[in-house]
Parts: structure tokens; C-alpha cells; sequence
């Protein structure tokens, strides 16, 4: 046998890395930047680790599941460059107005019956202003709310008012779906008819209103590590509840339709800075998952993802919900998430905005 020298200067730096975000520390810009850039699949390995260390310190073994109902689809006027339903390109997406009751009222059932801890209603458009569209759904978010235990949220769009936000809460909205997409400074590459500032803006009325925060991004748009890090302290600082991590499925139409995949290792990587990054917070998987993971898809846990995307997306298919069942039975993973508030992560204001990457946004 050749025996080999090891180094072990990375080993001994994640180890101290990880044991003080389990001891309650929080790692520095420049410390999350190191480990997006770590390169060994031994190194990468051993970050995977201690992310699931972290997991299981702040989370347990409970995973947070969540579907979502296509409320209205198609003819966006948004430029998104990754969207499907960007009225901008052509894709032969399904296009249809807002939905009637029936169909959310079945989704809620199934959620109901699969054990699926809440239910998201998505638009898409630009965003929701007062008149009979907010009416409507704001009945919507009343007939979810009634119909038992799985928690109504939603996802729609730019908010400009904070009556608006208000009339959410009021209607029973738990939780609201925004997310920032990418870095501020990559975000102009991925929609340009809006702004970073606008959705900053939209959270700030929706967290004034009461309303929880589910916001995270898409990887694999041609963003660098460095953009991912600077996501990944934005949502920390404007305090995300839930933190969806989207792999982008190319979408023959769009602008991103030719963009090279990302490696396996990569994605589970990144979910595993974020959990460093983000210890408290639900880390969702959400969007490109099956297509992207494909067999390492049980990996996401051990890579410190405490929530999961489950049934179809938007446009695009996902694995069955009794098959996302039976891997967490098999991983030994409770997804009878308790639906305790949020009451165990940290707020906006706790010290993390000290790392952000880029001037301050004040959120109104």
C-alpha cells in the first residue's frame, strides 16, 4: 500500500466553522465565501456533514412540506428570464384566468389527507392591487383557511400598498411566497420590468402586516458563488421564514433555455452554505430537483434542507408525493411538521445584517 499525507487544514477550519454555528455563532461574509469555494469532493463531503449537523441541532428530524396551486397561469407581463409563463417568450405554456374554488379546494384536501403542511396559491402576474381580483382572493385564502388544518399561503407578486398586505392578513394569509431571485447585483440579468427594490418593498408591507416570509432563489442562472453567498445574507437579513432553493430547469423558449446544468455536488454544496448561513431558517428544495438531483435526491437532508417542495411545479413535473414520503420514512425524517409560528428562528434585526453584501435597503 502507498500511504499518503493528508492535509487536513480545511477538515480542522470546518470543524470550527461548524461547531460555532451549532454554539449559536454565526459565520462571517468572507467565512461563507471559503466554503462556496471549496472544491474536494472530501472537502465538500465533510461541509455536508456538519450542515447536517446544524440541521439537526436547530431542526430535529421534522420536515416542513409544502405544495402550491397554479391560481393563474400564463400571459405574465414580467420578463423573468427563467419563466415559463413570461407572456415575453414562447413556451407553450398552459395559459388560464384565476381559478374557481373547486380546484383549490381539492388541492387543500389532498394536502390534507398526505399530511402536507400548507398550500400556496400562485399567480401569474405582476402583482395584486385592490379592486375584485384582491376580492377574490382573499376568498380564496378564507375557503383554505376553513378547510382545516394545512396553512393557506401565497404567491402574488409585487405589492404596492400596504392595505393590500393587510387585506391578506386579514383573510387568514399565514405565510406569503416572494422570492429575491438572486444577488442585487445579478438580479438585472434574470428581469429587468421590475426591480430588486420593488420586492424588498413588497416584503416590507407583507412583514408589517403580520405576514411570514417565504423567500429564496434560483441557482444555476449563470450567477457566480459570490452571488450566491450575498442571496443567501439578503434573506437573512430582511429575516426569511422559509428559504426555497430553486435548481433553474431550462425551459426551451427562454432566455436561460441553453444554460449548462449545475454538478450534483455543486447544489448540495450551495444548500449546505446556506444552512451555515441561514441555521434557523426552513431550507426548502424546491423547483428542479427531480431533474437536477435525480438519484442523489435523499442527499438535500444530509446537505441541511429541513423543508420540501412536493407534488407538481408550476409548469414542470415533480416526483410523487408517496415517493417523497417513503425517502424521508426510509431517512428516518418526520414530515409531520409542527405548525408552531416560526417561534424558533431569529427575526430581522438580529445582528445579521452586520454581514450584508452590498448598502443597506431600508424595507419599509
Amino acid at each position: 500500500m502507498i500511504s499518503q499525507s493528508i492535509d487536513a487544514t480545511n477538515h480542522n477550519r470546518l470543524t470550527d466553522l461548524g461547531q460555532r454555528v451549532l454554539e449559536g455563532g454565526r459565520v462571517t461574509r468572507a467565512e461563507a465565501l471559503w466554503l462556496f469555494e471549496l472544491e474536494g469532493s472530501a472537502d465538500i463531503l465533510d461541509l455536508l456533514a456538519w450542515a447536517n449537523r446544524i440541521r439537526e441541532r436547530f431542526k430535529g428530524n421534522k420536515i416542513h412540506l409544502c405544495s402550491i396551486v397554479n391560481a393563474k397561469a400564463g400571459a405574465c407581463s414580467e420578463n423573468c428570464s427563467f419563466c415559463a409563463q413570461s407572456s415575453f417568450y414562447q413556451t407553450g405554456s398552459p395559459r388560464y384566468g384565476f381559478v374557481d374554488p373547486e380546484p383549490v379546494q381539492e388541492a387543500a384536501e389532498e394536502a390534507n389527507l398526505k399530511g402536507v403542511t400548507a398550500v400556496g396559491l400562485v399567480a401569474a402576474w405582476k402583482g395584486l392591487n385592490e379592486g375584485p381580483m384582491l376580492d377574490e382572493v382573499c376568498d380564496r385564502i378564507r375557503e383554505l383557511k376553513a378547510g382545516g388544518k394545512t396553512r393557506p399561503d401565497a404567491s402574488l407578486g409585487i405589492i404596492k400598498k400596504q392595505e393590500v398586505a393587510d387585506r391578506l392578513k386579514e383573510a387568514g394569509l399565514e405565510c406569503y411566497g416572494h422570492n429575491l431571485e438572486s444577488s442585487r447585483r445579478f438580479f438585472p440579468k434574470t428581469c429587468t420590468t421590475h426591480t430588486y427594490e420593488d420586492r424588498l418593498q413588497t416584503i416590507g408591507y407583507l412583514k408589517k402586516a403580520g405576514i411570514k416570509i417565504c423567500s429564496g432563489g434560483i441557482i444555476g442562472m449563470g450567477e457566480t458563488r459570490e452571488d450566491r453567498c450575498d442571496l443567501a445574507f439578503e434573506l437573512k437579513a430582511i429575516g426569511a421564514n422559509v428559504v426555497p432553493v430553486n435548481i433553474l430547469n431550462p425551459i426551451p423558449g427562454t432566455p436561460f433555455a441553453n444554460n449548462e446544468p449545475l454538478s450534483v455536488m455543486e447544489i448540495l454544496k450551495t444548500i449546505a452554505c446556506f444552512r451555515f448561513i441561514l441555521p434557523r431558517q426552513e431550507i426548502m428544495i424546491a423547483g428542479g430537483r427531480t431533474v437536477n438531483l435525480r438519484d442523489a435526491q435523499s442527499m438535500i437532508f444530509m446537505a441541511g434542507a429541513s423543508a420540501l417542495m412536493v407534488g407538481n411545479y408550476l409548469t414542470t413535473l415533480n416526483q410523487s408525493v408517496e415517493k417523497d414520503l417513503q425517502m424521508l420514512k426510509d431517512l428516518g425524517l418526520d414530515p409531520s411538521w409542527d405548525s408552531h409560528g416560526f417561534s424558533d428562528q431569529e427575526e430581522a434585526g438580529c445582528g445579521c445584517r452586520e454581514n450584508r453584501a452590498e448598502t443597506e435597503t431600508v424595507v419599509v
